[in-house]
Formats: C-alpha cells, structure tokens, sequence
C-alpha cells in the first residue's frame, strides 16, 4: 500500500517542481527586459544657481566648548520641464570643487532616477548624482529672452 502510494505523488512532486522552475524562469526573463526598456533617458535641462554652503558638526567637546569642522557642499537649483528641483552636492574632499561649466544658467542633460537623487550630466561627460532637498513648481523654460521694448 505505502509502495503505490509513493509511486503515484512522486510524479506529480517532480512535474509540480519542473512547472514552478520554468515560471521562475519565465518572470526573470520578463521583468528584467520590462526594467531595462523603463530606464529613463537624460533630457535637456537647466542649472539655475549654484551656491557653496558649509554644514557645521560638533568633532568634539573641550571641556564645554564645542570644536567644529565645516564641511562644504554645493545647493543647486535645477529646472527640469516645468518642476523645479532643489538639490545638494557634497563632494568627496573639501578641496574638490564642481565641475568647470556648472555656474548659474547653464544647460544640462539631466534624469530623476528616483524620488530622492536626480542624475546631472554637463556636456564634457562628467556625470554627478545630486540629492534632491525639495521639488517645486517651476515656470515653463523659455526659448529665448524677448528684447525690451522701445516706447514711441
């Protein structure tokens, strides 16, 4: 009785495992092509200023007086479409600066790769993620500043 028991599951163990492991395949092959066509692509967007700041930290305390170190960073307003992006740099070594070109006004490729970092490429190739510290409404970008007009 045990004997034909055994012999009648066992089979359906092995088709039951075989069909599980062809769909883990199956949803491996699938998601992975659905997340490489979802990557997002860099568009043109806009450095709107850039400030160096400094956060103060307390290294330690001498008897009651707090010793601090200042640690910079760079605050930079971004313009993406029409969102306004604020977002902080901080660089590796308080010596390192932020690449030539990034000043106020200047266009760049840019992509939000999530909801906290956007991705900021200048055209000379160097490529930094930012942190993004708050987002905002932006206006719509301008092609081209009118020139004043002149009254008669």
């Amino acid at each position: 009785m045990k004997r034909t028991l055994i012999k009648r599951i066992l089979p359906k163990q092995v088709v039951l495992k075989r069909v599980l492991a062809e769909a883990a395949v199956l949803a491996v092959l699938f998601s992975s092509s659905t997340l490489h066509a979802a990557e997002k692509q860099y568009e043109p967007g806009r450095i709107l200023t850039v400030e160096k700041k400094f956060h103060t930290r307390v290294l330690y305390y001498l008897v009651n007086t707090p010793v601090t170190q200042d640690d910079p960073y760079y605050e930079l307003s971004l313009q993406l479409g029409t969102v306004q992006y604020l977002a902080e740099y901080t660089p590796r070594h308080a010596a390192d600066e932020l690449p030539d070109g990034w000043t106020d006004d200047t266009e760049v490729q840019m992509k939000v790769t999530d909801k906290r970092h956007v991705s900021v490429r200048r055209a000379g190739g160097m490529d930094l993620q930012l942190l993004i510290v708050k987002r905002m409404p932006g206006t719509a970008p301008s092609a081209a500043p009118k020139p004043p007009s002149v009254p008669n």
